[in-house]
């Protein structure tokens, strides 16, 4: 159900939450989890009252916090990671793209069946425009994906690809940043503890020296930490990742890594004070986002340089602290690829197009609700249809940006529907997280993950 208004919402919640003072009290957890968090999440995003909707996302992160479920930084395990206290597993980063709240729900039922620990949910800034989900309604929906299957304990909400658009950044250079600095401050207002910057779309390979070519990179990236410094919450540190190489483009080296760390640290000593910095690097190894589609649709297998991506992570750690380097671009990669992550100390991995694939590819997934989202992007994005490019090769590389479209469709999907493509989702999660080595790990987020419930405002909709 989709509350209409707000005296719908404080009907359904009778008798299962109330709200004490500036918060709530759980007075029925069973009919919470069984019934009134399936009400609260479509009406958090499909509500068309937004005062509605905004208290709906209040309540549900508020009901999430009383049951610890509390968003945090990684940045204690990462720290960890960077004095040889912690190795062996390999963080999964996992980008939700559809069916967010469903999908969820699968990847907390693999956290719970494996006890695994640290598990980030992700979303790029490419992928909160094509998919129509803004932090805070990513932030709701995984939430109640926790308070749905029984999850207690801290969440890891991540802004991946909080990336500088080179082409608009050289057309107008303070308004792109500034484009990059007012998602930074919505992310870490809807409770995401982890950002990943991406300036190394500004590498200058044509520059005669590393440190020259990686410049603009680290200048600002250190100027948007200095930003993300200023605005975490009181007792909380954010988990800032950098990166020196552009994924796609050539594979990252020692120098490039040096380079960036030495201009980085200089330029965030500039401001007279001692900022924390960026606890782990992305590089590149020879992967592509979403892999590199042939002509029948299919994905040419990649061939990832695992040496540089141990030599770089044990860089980052022996000489700068970091938790070590960070592999993109790797869900659809061989299932025989993952063990090799946890072997060559990979601080963390992202994962996005290979669960997309899952949900698009499935016999479980309605043909005619497929035919009409390939129909819709072949009409509405034929500007991005490369001449060389087959109807195949364009469809897979553009039904990403069906999801926002195709949103109410996809959340509406019978139940016996979504379940099966839940189920399919959650197997491949199992299997990631045992490939990564993070199952077992609970024991991790106990000893160094101290979640603290940063209070939020209470919506007019709920006040009197």
């Amino acid at each position: 159900m989709i509350y209409q208004d707000k005296n719908q919402l404080q009907n359904g919640c009778a008798k299962i939450i109330e709200l004490d003072g500036n918060d709530v009290r759980i007075l029925d957890e069973n009919r919470l989890q069984s019934e009134l968090i399936d009400d609260l999440i479509y009406t958090a995003v499909f509500s068309p009252d937004q005062a509605t909707q905004e208290a709906s996302r209040w309540l549900i992160r508020r009901a999430g916090a009383a049951l610890g479920i509390i968003s945090a930084s990684i940045q204690s395990v990462y720290e960890a990671m960077g004095r040889g206290e912690l190795k062996g597993f390999t963080v999964p980063a996992i980008n939700i793209r559809g069916i967010t709240y469903d999908t969820a729900q699968a990847v907390f039922r693999a956290i719970i069946k494996g006890q695994a620990g640290p598990v980030i949910f992700e979303i790029a800034r490419s992928e909160i425009g094509y998919t129509a989900q803004k932090p805070l309604e990513y932030t709701c929906a995984v939430t109640a994906a926790a308070i749905k299957t029984g999850y207690h304990g801290p969440i890891f909400l991540q802004g991946d690809h909080f990336q500088i658009n080179a082409r608009k950044f050289a057309a107008d250079a303070a308004k792109e940043t500034q484009a990059v600095k007012n998602l930074i401050w919505e992310a870490i207002e809807a409770g995401f503890y982890n950002i990943d910057i991406d300036t190394s779309t500004l590498v200058d390979l044509a520059k005669a020296t590393t440190k020259e070519q990686q410049k603009t990179n680290y200048s600002l990236a250190a100027e948007l930490t200095t930003m993300i410094r200023d605005l975490e919450p009181e007792g909380i540190t954010v988990s800032v990742g950098g990166e020196i190489g552009e994924v796609g483009g050539k594979n990252s080296t020692v120098e490039e890594l040096q380079a960036f760390m030495e201009g980085y640290l200089e330029e965030l000593k500039k401001g007279g004070e001692s900022l924390k910095g960026i606890s782990k690097i992305s590089v590149q190894t020879g992967t592509t986002h979403g892999g590199v589609p042939l002509a029948d649709g299919s994905v040419a297998k990649v061939k990832i340089d695992f040496a540089v991506l141990e030599k770089l992570s044990e860089l980052a750690r022996s000489q700068y602290g970091l938790a070590g380097a960070v592999q993109h671009g790797a869900s659809t990669l061989p299932n025989e690829a993952f063990d090799n992550f946890p072997a060559m100390g990979t601080a963390e991995i992202h994962l996005a197009t290979g669960f997309q694939n899952i949900i698009y590819d499935s016999p479980n997934f309605p043909g005619d609700l497929r035919e009409k989202l390939y129909e819709y992007i072949k009409k509405e994005m034929k500007d991005e249809w490369k001449e060389k490019d087959t109807e195949e090769q364009f469809i897979y590389k553009t039904r990403k940006k069906g999801f926002g479209p195709f949103k109410l469709d996809m959340w509406n999907l019978p139940a016996e529907t979504r379940n099966k493509l839940g189920a399919e989702l959650e197997k491949q999660f199992s299997f990631l997280f045992e490939k990564l080595k993070v199952n077992s790990t609970q024991d991790v987020n106990k000893k160094y993950v101290r979640p603290i419930d940063v209070q939020i405002e209470l919506p007019a909709a709920l006040k009197g």
